[in-house]
């Protein structure tokens, strides 16, 4: 029987505008969440010409602070059904055609449940701009990146408007779909040697390239352009930043909230549990192993709905272990992943750029059994996750995560109704390994000096957080659960004084860093704030933390700390477990 932990999570995945407006809404009676069409003002419509003809989009007003244009449903590739599916994205061919981008378009195939259509024709993408602003200035460009365990999710899940609409100065929001799931991620030994791996990354690429080639005709500025992404969406920013060519990155600054390259496991196509997962992958679309001339003809014949069926099917089944099938891998030089990404982080061939990330507090509570009780359950759900791991290794993580029932340490002991003595405990050690220790290599990879000879100064400058508010009562400040402060959601008005403050900072900070590169710089209407410092590996190793020791999301009266200044000392020294391991789940 699934437990609790796992009901939350599959409502999590399978329908990822959940992490748009928060468990929020349940402490706010009567709040009722927007849907996937924006109000549109009857007036003049925006128009825009670019190489694939004239954009024509509205102006909306709905409750922002600002009236803001937008072009909703662009496409920037090709339908991908057909001899198209299960390869690289093509480009759109130009057009002197006008564009109805009135509405959004089709979403990726994912268990999202919104009412947007999905289908073949989903790589578009979706512009809001403020209508009040200097025609002769570009605008700083922000490009959303949307998670979902690589297998949901799509770009309009999160209110980038709002977070335009609320900037204290004008910016550009984009969001955008991807190929997911089987779609977007098949490995295996057969797709590498066809050629055909990590096609969601290369449909993200060309939506970079796409923004360099026409967001200056919608008022962008294509050199001051930021990525900014969640969870999977970090990840995918992560492989992006790792993956240095010749070629300068087609951005200037990056966010990764709640991942990172390194962030669970990234193997090679031919794994045995990618290799295990892309044969039940082929029985249920009923495709012989053998030959192989005929598996890729075999996949491209069958209809949208069958390999999306599969594709569920298979990661229902995984999601228990959070051994979640359709993955990004190591595909080789030339490819997205070129080389194992802590490789990458070591030999320092990333793109040095400004970075913001973070983590939440309690990133695994939403994804481990809320009923485990007993000491072996523990290391069990690790000996399945991670089989790498030795026996050493399991006595040692043991120790580094002390057993409640022991009674030598009570750090992870549990005394919730209805949670497993191990819930704790089991909750804080998947965290560490999925999402936070690989926040930390980022952290201390990026701010450390270029080379031996330089120093810290000369590296571009790092920026960490972490979200401690609790929003709900067992999952705590869970995975994903920090996303509506940063937009500025409509929901927010509705909060207590001391965490509205927490959420009008950091969207401050957020759209301060969009905009320049340091999230103290512009000050914005909030003015004086705490000053975010610089994150050294060698150094301090501060952070900002948001919403320590409040209360009132769960039921208490404890304000806490809206900001304030902490380290990452403590997390880092439990995570070294994880750190020095890395090389593991990356073969």
């Amino acid at each position: 029987m699934a437990t609790q932990a796992l009901r939350y999570r599959l409502k999590y995945l399978a329908s990822i505008t959940i992490v748009s407006i928060s468990l929020i809404s349940i402490w706010i009676l009567g709040f009722s969440s927007t849907g996937t069409t924006i109000p549109i003002l009857t007036m003049p419509r925006p128009r825009v010409t670019i190489r694939q003809g004239t954009i024509v989009g509205a102006e909306v007003e709905r409750d922002y602070p600002q009236v803001l244009e937008t072009f909703l449903g662009i496409p920037y590739a090709l339908s991908t059904g057909g001899e198209r599916s299960f390869s690289p994205p093509s480009p759109v061919a130009p057009s002197v055609e006008e564009f109805d981008a009135r509405h959004y378009g089709q979403r990726c195939a994912s268990g999202a449940r919104d009412s947007t259509p999905e289908g073949e024709d989903c790589l578009n993408l979706n512009i809001y701009r403020p209508k009040l602003r200097d025609e002769s200035q570009k605008l700083p460009v922000l490009v959303y990146v949307h998670g979902g365990a690589f297998n949901f999710g799509a770009g309009n899940a999160r209110q980038i408007s709002h977070l335009i609409a609320w900037s204290a100065e004008p910016m550009i929001g984009i969001s955008f779909n991807y190929r997911v799931a089987a779609f977007g991620f098949l490995p295996s030994k057969f797709m590498e040697e066809e050629g055909l791996l990590n096609i969601g990354l290369k449909d993200q690429a060309l939506l970079f390239q796409w923004v360099q080639d026409n967001i200056a005709a919608f008022g962008g500025d294509p050199e001051n352009m930021t990525i900014m992404g969640s969870s999977a969406g970090a990840h995918s920013i992560g492989h992006h930043l790792l993956r240095n060519t010749d070629e300068a990155p087609p951005f200037k600054r990056v966010i990764l909230e709640s991942g990172a390259a390194t962030a669970r496991a990234v193997y090679t196509p031919s794994h045995p549990l990618h290799e295990e997962q892309f044969q039940e992958f082929l029985k249920r679309l009923h495709i012989p192993p053998s030959p192989k001339s005929k598996i890729l003809p075999s996949l491209r014949a069958k209809t949208f709905q069958e390999i999306k069926k599969a594709s569920g099917a298979i990661f229902e089944k995984y999601n228990p272990s959070v051994r979640w099938p359709f993955q990004p891998v190591i595909d080789g030089p030339g490819g997205m992943v070129p080389i194992a990404p802590i490789a990458a982080w070591k030999a320092g061939t990333f793109h040095r750029v400004p970075i913001l990330t973070g983590f939440n507090t309690n990133e695994g509570s939403m994804f481990v059994p809320e009923n485990a009780s007993a000491s072996k359950e523990f290391t069990n759900f690790f000996h399945t996750l991670l089989p790498s791991l030795s026996k050493y290794d399991l006595d040692l993580l043991n120790e580094v995560y002390p057993d409640p029932l022991l009674g030598k340490d009570e750090k992870y002991k549990e005394t919730r109704k209805r949670l497993g003595s191990q819930f704790t405990r089991l909750e804080q050690a998947y965290g560490h390994f999925a999402y936070v220790a690989p926040v930390l290599q980022t952290a201390s990879f990026a701010s450390s000096p270029p080379d031996s000879t330089s120093s810290t100064k000369d590296a571009p400058p790092v920026y960490l957080y972490e979200f401690a508010l609790p929003t709900k009562a067992i999952l705590l400040a869970y995975h994903g659960s920090h996303s509506t402060f940063i937009t500025h959601s409509p929901e927010i008005k509705h909060l207590p004084p001391t965490i509205k403050e927490m959420s009008d900072t950091m969207h401050a900070y957020w759209t301060s860093f969009i905009l320049t590169g340091d999230p103290n710089a512009v000050k914005g209407k909030l003015g004086d704030r705490v000053v975010w410092p610089r994150f050294h590996a060698e150094g301090t190793r501060e952070m900002i933390v948001f919403g320590e020791r409040n209360s009132e999301l769960i039921g208490g009266k404890e304000k806490g700390d809206a900001v304030k200044v902490g380290s990452d000392a403590g997390v880092r020294e439990v995570c070294k477990f994880w750190i020095e391991r890395t090389e593991l789940f990356e073969i």
